[in-house]
């Protein structure tokens, strides 16, 4: 699977909230531990609905967490 030009910084948001686990964020935003690393690691886009969610478990917008790199 490719890469996708959507960045993320999942992974250091979670070290600065207590290093959250990724199981403890995917149950707070509704999906598998698996769907988590899979965004955290640019393999899978996450839906908008999902990335809104991530963005307010760490009360930051969207933007703050994705960025598009096209």
């Amino acid at each position: 699977m490719a890469n996708v030009p959507i960045k993320n910084k999942i992974r250091e948001l979670r070290f600065f909230a207590d290093e959250m686990t990724q199981k403890e964020l995917a149950e707070l935003v509704g999906v598998t531990r698996q769907t988590i690393m899979a965004i955290e690691k640019s393999k899978y886009s996450p839906t908008l609905e999902v990335a809104f969610k991530i963005a307010e478990v760490f009360g930051q917008s969207v933007e703050e967490v994705f960025q598009y790199e096209g």
